[in-house]
């Protein structure tokens, strides 16, 4: 046993600092960034928000209406290979750009992704995801998925820590997911007591990650288009929203009506409703890691992208970033306390 003193930080603990700027509005401010990806050495333009593999948010109708403003889905993977083909007939190839073909890491995974990709190989992006990704078997696998697909954007995670990025970029990684616990309905931090605060887990795996030519994701923990901005200053590439795409015309989740006003279905994918619904019920060697939740219908998913968008461009003008790419250069954190992060909590 160790124990570890340094101060770990999540948004909440933060505020971002003003500076001068040279930008006379919003409209100045530039969200677009272009990559150059290590392994697969594929370009991609877009606005780096990505809609979480859900089933409750990474579904086909979400990634119809997110690319029409350049971000992208990770359509989650309990889709059919029948249903991809029929939602693919309709698409033309922008499509490509903002869609991320989602798997765990089963044999019956590994069997699925290689029919799709054959069926439909202009799919660029795979997102290799499991709850846990210090494991060996999950390291393996994106080995062999980099071996496979040679020339697939690869999405791995998730991880917390600098050297666990590190060895999944080497292992074939493109992006690497980032978070364990920070989700609004993920219970791993209460169930098993692990986890990482998360502005800390995304400075310390930028770092690790832009020093072998990666890239990172920020993976859970944004209620409000303030941590999104929070995620980009310390340094992540993307950053991944689930409970903030959830509720929307696009989602999925069952749609419920409460004394006049209704609601969608909201759950981890680890959550006793995800596994009664895809893998019939919690296997008796593990606890449900996840939650279920009434989100407020939201109406449709537009409205709700250019809230964000607007609070990121609006935090760019406070520090005079004309590119998102700029953000974390520009960016100094300053610790609140207490009885000034009351704000941010639910």
């Amino acid at each position: 046993m160790r124990i570890e003193t340094e101060l770990k930080l999540g948004f909440k603990d933060v505020m971002i600092r003003p500076k001068r700027s040279t930008l006379k509005s919003r409209a100045q401010v530039s969200l677009e960034r272009t990559f150059t990806f290590r392994n697969s050495q594929k370009k991609w333009s877009g606005v780096p928000i990505i809609a979480a593999n859900m089933d409750t948010v990474g579904t086909f109708e979400m990634a119809e209406a997110l690319a029409k403003v350049k971000i992208m889905t990770a359509i989650h993977k309990h889709y059919s290979i029948e249903e991809w083909s029929e939602f693919l007939k309709n698409q033309d190839d922008s499509i490509y750009e903002y869609i991320a073909l989602s798997t765990g890491t089963g044999k019956a995974d590994d069997e699925k992704i290689k029919l799709i990709m054959q069926k439909h190989p202009k799919i660029q992006f795979l997102c290799i995801d499991v709850a846990n990704g210090y494991s060996e078997h999950f390291v393996d696998f994106v080995s062999k998925a980099r071996k496979t697909f040679p020339d697939k954007t690869i999405i791995a995670g998730n991880v917390v820590t600098g050297e666990m990025v590190e060895e999944l970029i080497l292992a074939g990684a493109d992006i690497v997911k980032v978070g364990i616990g920070p989700g609004s309905v993920c219970t791993t931090r209460i169930k098993t007591g692990v986890g990482y605060p998360q502005l800390s887990a995304i400075i310390e795996c930028a770092d690790a990650a832009h020093g072998l030519g990666g890239h990172i994701i920020s993976d859970g923990g944004c209620k409000i288009p303030g941590d999104v901005a929070k995620a980009f200053g310390g340094g992540a590439d993307f950053v991944m929203l689930g409970g903030m795409f959830a509720g929307h015309d696009e989602s999925g989740g069952e749609i419920m009506e409460e004394n006049g006003k209704r609601f969608r279905l909201f759950y981890g994918m680890s959550s006793q409703t995800a596994m009664d619904k895809h893998s019939g019920g919690v296997a008796e060697y593990r606890a449900s890691e996840g939650k279920t939740v009434k989100v407020p219908y939201k109406g449709a998913v537009s409205d709700t992208v250019k809230d964000i968008l607007g609070g990121v461009r609006s935090t760019c003008t406070y520090v005079g970033a004309s590119q998102l790419r700029e953000l974390s250069k520009r960016t100094t954190f300053i610790r609140v306390a207490e009885q000034e992060n009351q704000i941010f909590k639910d």
